[in-house]
């Protein structure tokens, strides 16, 4: 035999007539027939009797009393080398499912380059949904089955049968974007990004467009969660019209923390919480935790610059209050870090929500303080425990946020942006 170009695998059960019309109109150089073998309980026999049978071992009609046709390779004109059986168990599918993907994996292998067709018409449920499974598990493989008028619900009417191909595009790219997609319920929007930019381009426009769709969100996506918001609106904005109505809050969010007023600053303080509750709930309880700490350090930059003309990295001496002992560094700039910071701020603006923050939370800051700096990422060489970051999280949303929420006003914020999404928005 030579290297066959066509290559049908053949579920065998029921009636002998599609299977017959599938090879006269398909014409495989190769068949695998899929057949049942004997039933262990009761002893009949399987449908492997149809290909394997000798003499008269198919009835023409279902109604005869007796076979009276040969078997279908003899009927067929398929000569031993053309074909082969494969058997599966009638109603295990998990058995049908590995047994079929081992085969057409062997098939591929023996005969590579060659078109494999799988048609579902006969056989079991059990086999038939094997084999589908089995085939969209399987790239390359082209799914079809037998069909026709039906004078009823129940069969195609004998004579009007016809191969006809299964249109499996949209199942398969579904399958295969499912893992990328779920990704976003992790956050974990770059393995999203490189999955589906990996996944060939679907010839169906519709299909492509979906695909290019989710691709570039989870680009964009990725690109917020990086900080990179510039990069994050330019991948975004072009959708605007496909996902505005459902993201809105979110386009909203992404234009301020890229627009040119004041507001930046105080939006990027609330996209830097939310991004501490993606790592968290990722169980990067360390990375949650530095980025508090610097959460807190530039909400006092921040309010320090805008509401005292105060510069952390070089603080006037002059504005260095009685009992604070701030000495200047190589270069005679005084500098303050966090705690320095927030001190500095209740000291000039005591009537504030900040001030009123750091005195009724200072030991509390304090404490957290002494927790972040044993941490890996600090001083220490403890990994911060995700009761620590629940803890954190309480507090940051009880004490920290309403403050920032309040000093913020100015800017239009009301409230903290919605979080990054972990879903896509719907067709």
């Amino acid at each position: 035999m030579t290297t066959p170009s066509i290559i049908l695998l053949c579920t065998v059960g029921g009636s002998h007539e599609p299977i017959l019309t599938a090879l006269r109109q398909t014409t495989p150089d190769f068949t695998c027939f899929i057949c049942t073998g004997r039933d262990p309980a009761t002893g009949r026999p399987g449908s492997d009797v149809q290909i394997l049978g000798k003499g008269s071992c198919i009835n023409a009609h279902p109604s005869d009393e007796k076979p009276s046709l040969p078997n279908i390779p003899t009927q067929a004109g398929l000569r031993e080398e053309q074909y082969e059986v494969v058997h599966v168990p009638a109603d295990d599918l998990d058995e049908v499912f590995r047994i079929l993907c081992d085969t057409i994996q062997n098939l591929g292998q023996r005969f590579p380059g060659a078109r494999l067709l799988a048609d579902y018409t006969g056989g079991t449920k059990t086999m038939t949904a094997g084999l589908v499974s089995a085939a969209l598990e399987s790239a390359g493989v082209e799914l079809q089955l037998v069909t026709g008028s039906r004078a009823d619900l129940i069969k195609v009417r004998s004579g009007m049968e016809a191969v006809a191909q299964a249109t499996v595009e949209r199942v398969r790219l579904e399958r295969a974007m499912r893992p990328y997609v779920d990704a976003w319920r992790r956050f974990a929007y770059a393995e999203a990004y490189q999955g589906l930019a990996a996944l060939p381009h679907p010839r169906d426009r519709t299909l492509a467009a979906r695909l290019a769709l989710l691709r570039d969100l989870s680009r964009g996506l990725d690109a917020w969660d990086r900080f990179a918001h510039g990069a994050a609106l330019d991948l975004l904005e072009p959708y605007r019209p496909r996902i505005g109505a459902s993201w809105s809050a979110l386009l909203m969010a992404l234009k301020r923390l890229t627009g040119p007023d004041e507001g930046q600053e105080a939006a990027r303080l609330f996209d830097l919480w939310r991004n501490a509750e993606r790592r968290a709930a990722q169980g990067r309880h360390d990375d949650a935790v530095a980025r508090i700490y610097r959460l807190l350090e530039w909400s006092a930059q921040w309010l320090l610059r805008g509401r005292c003309g105060i510069d952390t990295g070089d603080v006037p001496p002059d504005r260095v209050p009685p009992g604070m002992a701030l000495a200047p560094n190589a270069k005679g700039r005084i500098q303050v870090g966090l705690l320095e910071g927030w001190e500095l701020l209740a000291h000039h603006q005591p009537d504030s929500p900040a001030g009123a923050f750091f005195r009724a939370e200072r030991n509390a800051l304090l404490d957290w303080l002494r927790m972040r700096n044993h941490s890996i990422l600090a001083h220490g060489f403890q990994p911060v425990a995700e009761s620590d970051w629940r803890k954190t999280m309480e507090w940051a949303n009880a004490r920290l946020l309403p403050m920032l929420l309040q000093e913020t006003a100015g800017s239009r914020i009301k409230e903290p942006p919605p979080q990054l999404p972990v879903q896509p928005p719907a067709e």
